[in-house]
């Protein structure tokens, strides 16, 4: 592989982790006049904003959230991708994802210390893995409903997502290739990993939880 397919590779993951990396969550806050690493989980992302500010602003946060992940992925498939050898294609996307999601959890602009990645990482991988992220969503959305733990049904759905997408490859019902599945895959990890806090107090009981409406 020639240096100017490594280039563009290299600039994909980049561009999207700069952009992953802007922290809407805190913005939103600075708009109410707090600051949101002080507030609640102490989290930027929009669970906590939800909790903190209210739906009218944790909703929008999710929604930015989201876009930061999947607007990189997109401009990476439609501008990176033609440009790369057949072979090397897929990676621009997968690249790009990955720096979305690396942006949002190890955010530059706040000393690598930002959220847990679960809105980003579902922003990232829908143009990737629309199946699996489906599968992923609608888990999450039955997890939730039963439990109302936001962090178990995040936990349990990043688990399924590398399942979902193995088992749609094996059953011969969608190609996923490999650099999808181990994005999947390691995706999935540090999502869990990044919820070691919210496991410790779920085996306390003293996680929070959202009351139903």
């Amino acid at each position: 592989m020639t240096s100017a397919p490594l280039l563009i590779l290299a600039l994909c993951a980049l561009a999207a982790y700069l952009i992953g990396a802007i922290p809407f969550g805190l913005l939103l806050g600075w708009l109410r006049g707090l600051d949101i690493r002080k507030q609640g989980s102490g989290n930027i992302g929009a669970t906590n904003v939800t909790r903190v500010l209210g739906k009218a602003w944790g909703y929008p946060c999710f929604a930015l959230d989201f876009l930061k992940g999947c607007l990189p992925v997109l401009a990476a498939a439609h501008w990176g991708a033609p440009a790369l050898p057949a072979a090397w294609a897929a990676w621009a996307a997968v690249l790009a994802a990955a720096g979305a999601v690396a942006g949002h959890i190890w955010p530059v602009y706040l000393g690598f210390k930002g959220g847990k990645g679960v809105s980003t990482t579902l922003g990232a991988l829908l143009p990737v893995a629309f199946w699996p992220v489906l599968i992923m969503g609608a888990v999450w959305g039955v997890v939730f409903f039963l439990s109302r733990y936001v962090s178990l049904a995040s936990i349990i759905a990043a688990a399924v997502l590398p399942l979902a997408a193995l088992g749609l490859r094996m059953g011969g019902w969608r190609p996923y290739g490999w650099p999808e599945i181990g994005l999947l895959g390691a995706l999935a990890v540090l999502i869990i990993a990044k919820h070691h806090s919210n496991i410790r107090r779920l085996l306390n009981g003293t996680e929070h939880r959202f009351g139903r409406s």
